[in-house]
């Protein structure tokens, strides 16, 4: 019986190339006269290059910014741009500078320019995040998706190797994930299965030479596909579990992601044979040794205990979480989130 499904997508436009990032101030001007300017603090000054080229007033400028969008930061920044009388948000850095014009958009309707200087993905999707209280709440809006994205791989040319290695494989993880999450489509999978192969091809020498313009190019690519996949399938137990983690726990966002994804995918791609053979095709190996594989390769962390996390607290958040809300494709008990985290956390060998 061939497969039935609903595909709904929102497509950003997307300026993509080395040196691109000179036609920012154009794009902002298609989409309003007063910026609000939100980035990265490493970036600041390129954006204060995008908006001194900008044919209009900078309403205001946020050089600061903080992971999991904390609602106080998110508060703060709705605040300046209701005060600023901006019109439009233009986002420069990674997944928290992004992530922040997201929530501002979010309540204040306003569009978004963004530039993106990781492979976090968030940048073509319409889902939002803010932590409060040590809970991430995520959800889905088109405003918060912004109307124009501008890739330029010379911006990640400076990205250290351990954030490359990390930032690749959250976006790896995004494709895994959307392979097995509720909003799968035909398309997404061939997305899913793009993205990855781009991504295993590139990100190598990525963290072995930051200026490698091909490979930068090629998982800003992948990155997209990644995002775009994200964007459509939604999320699933990997992506939820990482949130509860990262809202709790205060855990760095890519990291996180790249820890947990080999050992989601191995305790679910046995249930989900068809995802698994994609990702055999996109590695040319068994794909939770593949995961774990590369992830060893690109010198990324493998254990949560790595970035701080105590096993006790990761055994609490497992007793704490609801395993039907986790979206997963295979029924899940608490023993199997316990186990999970186990592994998760110690970095033990061997299947989940």
């Amino acid at each position: 019986m061939p497969e039935s499904f609903i595909h709904e997508s929102t497509g950003a436009r997307i300026v993509f190339g080395v040196g691109r990032v000179a036609e920012a101030p154009a794009e902002i001007a298609a989409v309003g006269a007063r910026p609000l300017v939100i980035s990265d603090p490493a970036f600041t000054e390129t954006a204060e290059q995008v908006v001194a080229e900008f044919d209009g007033e900078v309403a205001g400028r946020i050089a600061e910014v903080r992971r999991h969008v904390p609602v106080e930061s998110a508060e703060a920044a709705r605040k300046e741009a209701r005060g600023s009388a901006a019109d439009c948000l233009v986002c420069l850095g990674g997944g928290s500078a992004i992530g922040l014009a997201k929530a501002v958009a979010l309540t204040e309707r306003l569009p978004i320019v963004a530039v993106p200087t990781t492979y976090a993905g968030s940048e073509v999707t319409p889902v939002w995040g803010i932590t409060e209280a040590g809970v991430k709440i995520t959800g889905r809006d088109p405003v918060v998706a912004p109307r124009t994205v501008v890739y330029d791989p010379e911006l990640s040319y400076g990205m250290p190797a351990q954030l490359t290695a990390a930032s690749g494989l959250n976006a790896v993880a995004h494709c895994v994930d959307a392979l097995w999450a509720p909003g799968r489509t035909p398309l997404t999978d061939s997305f899913a299965e793009s993205g990855v192969s781009a991504l295993k091809g590139a990100l190598p020498a990525a963290v072995a030479d930051g200026s490698d313009a091909e490979a930068r190019a090629d998982a800003l690519i992948g990155a997209w596909l990644a995002g775009t996949t994200f964007a459509v399938a939604g999320t699933s137990v990997h992506h939820r579990l990482c949130h509860a983690l990262g809202g709790r726990f205060d855990l760095p966002h890519a990291e996180t992601h790249a820890v947990v994804l080999p050992y989601v995918a191995a305790l679910l791609l046995p249930a989900v044979p068809k995802a698994a053979a994609i990702l055999a095709r996109a590695f040319a190996a068994e794909p939770s040794g593949a995961l774990r594989a590369l992830a060893v390769e690109l010198g990324a962390p493998t254990r949560l205990s790595e970035l701080g996390l105590d096993l006790a607290d990761a055994l609490a958040l497992a007793d704490e979480l609801d395993p039907e809300t986790l979206g997963s494709p295979r029924p899940l008990s608490r023993e199997d989130l316990r186990r999970l985290l186990t592994v998760a956390t110690e970095g033990e060998d061997g299947d989940v």
